[in-house]
């Protein structure tokens, strides 16, 4: 389906000058369906990591394709929506999981997480995969997200850190950290 955009005067007048068009939402042509159809598999995934819960991940990736769309006019770079997407994820990932610390301090009874079935679940096999995605939720938020966007997503320090709004140096204590924490808690579990 086309939008016809305003027409110019000489069209208005009869001249036979078509109106001009733009594809809209739909098309094949709209940026926005080809960075729906070519990023969010990826950022469900990325969601799935750092809140555990496939569902939850799937509304934070489509809250975040509802704001780029809000914002789409205002955007001066298009070749910078998928670190705005990056972003708005891991924005709402945080405030999800800040809503559900609170939730849990009021709920006496505490529910684990269930499992995350992932295709990179498949290769690791499901018990060393559990473990290895156990010990990524037990790392602070910052260190999680860190490691999740470096060695999942393996994306450049630069966009890790505009990700998630922080220097680079930042981003490289938090992974320091973030893997040290994870050796010792997976060498926890082989003794």
């Amino acid at each position: 389906m086309m939008r016809v955009m305003s027409l110019p005067p000489s069209a208005r007048s009869g001249s036979g000058t078509a109106p001009r068009v733009r594809p809209g939402p739909g098309t094949a042509a709209d940026p926005l369906e080809a960075l729906h159809r070519e990023h969010y598999d990826q950022l469900v995934r990325l969601a799935v990591l750092v809140v555990g819960d496939v569902g939850v991940a799937e509304q934070l990736t489509q809250d975040a394709f509802v704001k780029l769309h809000l914002r789409w006019g205002g955007l001066r770079r298009l070749d910078r929506a998928p670190a705005y997407l990056r972003s708005a994820v891991l924005n709402g990932a945080r405030s999800h999981l800040r809503r559900r610390r609170i939730r849990d301090r009021h709920d006496a009874r505490r529910t684990a997480a269930p499992p995350v079935d992932t295709p990179e679940g498949a290769l690791l096999g499901r018990a060393e995969h559990e473990r290895v995605v156990a010990a990524v939720r037990r790392l602070p938020a910052r260190q999680r997200e860190a490691v999740v966007l470096r060695f999942y997503m393996d994306l450049p320090l630069s966009e890790i850190a505009e990700g998630m709004g922080v220097s680079e140096g930042a981003v490289k204590t938090h992974l320091h950290r973030g893997l040290a924490a994870l050796a010792r808690h997976l060498g926890e579990g082989e003794r």
